[in-house]
Parts: C-alpha cells; sequence; structure tokens
C-alpha cells in the first residue's frame, strides 16, 4: 500500500465528517455540499480502495472495519491539520504578542506593569505563558522569552534584563506570625538551605510549599517571616504589603534575561513590548 496513489483530499474530508456525523446529509450540510456530492466522493474513495467503508443503519451510517481503520489515521491527519491552521491564524493576528516567563516572575513582576503596557498600546492583547519547555523564539508560539540562562539558539537578541535574589519578608505589624515560611525547594537546596538555616533557622518552621505563589500569599496574609523571590515580591513590597526583614541580607540568585528574534519581528509590536519590559526593568535594576 506504500505506493497507493493518496486519494483525493476531498474525498477524505467527505468522508471524515460522514464518518462522524454518522448520516451523508448532516455531513453535506457541514460541508455545504449537496448529499449527493457526498455520496459520491464516498463511492470513488471506496472504489479507489477496493474496500466498503460504510453499512447503512436505520436513516444513516455506520462505519466497517476498514472505516474505522482509515478514519483512526485521517481523523488525527485533520486534527493536526486544523491546529496548523488555528496556529496560523494566531500569527496573522497583529494584536497578539507571546510572552513566555518563569511563574514566580510574570505573576510578581511582569502582571504588574502589564496595565501600563496596556495603556501604552491599547490594542495589545499578551499571551502570558509559564511553560518555560516553551521558550524557543519562534515567532509563532514564542515572541519573547524571559529566561534564568541565556538560550543556546542562534538568530536571536538577547538581554540581560534583571537580577534576582532571595529576601526574607513579613507583612507590617504586629500582628504578623513568627514562624517561618519557605519554599521546600529552597530548603532542602544544597545552595539556599544553608543561607535560610544560617540567618532564619531560629524561627519555627509554619508552613512549606511548593509553589513560590502561594508562599507569597501566606506571606501577605500575615503567617510569619517568608523567604522569597525578590521579583515574586516586587509589587508587595512596592505598595507597602510586604516589608523587608531587618538584619537578614539577600541571597542572590543569578540574572535573568530577555529574548526576541533578531532584527526586525514579526511585527512592531513585538519590538515595543520588548523595549518597554527593557525600560521597565531599569530602575529595579538601580534600586
Amino acid at each position: 500500500m506504500s505506493n497507493a496513489r493518496l486519494p483525493s483530499f476531498r474525498f477524505l474530508i467527505g468522508f471524515e465528517a460522514a464518518a462522524r456525523l454518522g448520516n451523508y446529509s448532516r455531513a453535506a450540510e457541514e460541508l455545504c455540499i449537496s448529499q449527493s456530492a457526498v455520496s459520491h466522493q464516498i463511492a470513488q474513495l471506496e472504489q479507489q480502495l477496493g474496500q466498503p467503508l460504510f453499512r447503512r443503519k436505520g436513516r444513516g451510517v455506520e462505519l466497517t472495519v476498514a472505516g474505522r481503520l482509515l478514519l483512526d489515521s485521517v481523523g488525527k491527519s485533520l486534527d493536526q491539520i486544523r491546529h496548523g491552521l488555528s496556529r496560523i491564524e494566531t500569527y496573522m493576528d497583529d494584536s497578539l504578542v507571546t510572552v513566555v516567563c518563569p511563574a514566580p516572575v510574570a505573576s510578581g513582576w511582569l502582571q504588574p506593569r502589564l496595565d501600563g503596557l496596556l495603556q501604552r498600546h491599547p490594542q495589545l492583547c499578551p499571551i502570558v505563558s509559564t511553560d518555560e519547555t516553551a521558550r524557543y523564539i519562534d515567532e509563532l508560539d514564542v515572541d519573547i522569552a524571559i529566561t534564568r540562562e541565556p538560550l543556546r539558539q542562534t538568530d536571536v537578541l538577547q538581554v540581560p534584563l534583571l537580577a534576582d535574589e532571595l529576601v526574607a519578608v513579613r507583612a507590617p505589624g504586629p500582628h504578623t506570625g513568627a514562624g517561618l515560611l519557605c519554599l521546600e525547594e529552597d530548603l532542602t537546596s544544597d545552595r539556599t538551605g544553608p543561607f535560610i538555616r544560617q540567618h532564619l533557622g531560629r524561627l519555627r518552621k509554619t508552613a512549606i510549599y511548593d509553589d513560590a505563589r502561594l508562599l507569597l500569599d501566606a506571606a501577605l496574609r500575615g503567617r510569619g517571616c517568608a523567604v522569597v523571590s525578590r521579583l515574586l515580591a516586587d509589587e508587595a513590597l512596592g505598595t507597602g504589603r510586604l516589608q523587608l526583614v531587618e538584619g537578614i541580607p539577600p541571597f542572590a540568585l543569578g540574572r535573568l534575561w530577555m529574548s526576541r528574534i533578531e532584527g526586525e519581528p514579526r511585527m512592531a509590536l513585538v519590538r515595543e513590548v520588548f523595549d518597554y519590559l527593557v525600560e521597565q526593568a531599569v530602575p529595579l535594576a538601580k534600586a
């Protein structure tokens, strides 16, 4: 069968619609053609394959064994084509800019700055993703990536954006709990664990989280002293809902990088978003 002539794509579309809907008339209505056209397409497909694909059942049709086998491959292929077309449609929408960013940075630093970005560019519809596995700059799925390490990718413009650090924070006021709140990976890490034990080991652990955003929420609720990413806590510190704990030095976590395609991106709006985020990073870099 590997050398067999491929059936007409039009025949396969008619077959898939009839198989999915179980009725030639409904398939014809969906495809905006006549019922006789659907019947003719399927008859030609059956003739070419040398196999019946449907049998009559009441006022509709059901698949034969051969039909079910064909539908399995045709259905998957059409789904993949539809997915590709939807991606192209997204690409052609000149209001969409996709930014991939680590979740703590997206939540604490990027999200509060979107208001200013949208005021400057009201037509913009940002797509913010925290899926760090999808950070490859391809001008289709990802326009801009904020990453903890430079991308190992050619033909991209990369700039150092922000420096992050662990800081000890607490909600202001006497109601704040005296215990320690921390992230499990920070507490158990060979790198950050000794720092936490050295400076905060005297505090009783009151909660340990595996999601930094839950850790920040606990600190905002006054449940204790939390060791968090400075970028995650940026908005809360800026508005006074959290304050730095005196006497606890910060622990450097390293730099974040931002990347986009080198040269002119697919549309000017991508460059304008990139430049805006670089502009927003300057005050924090100087702090």
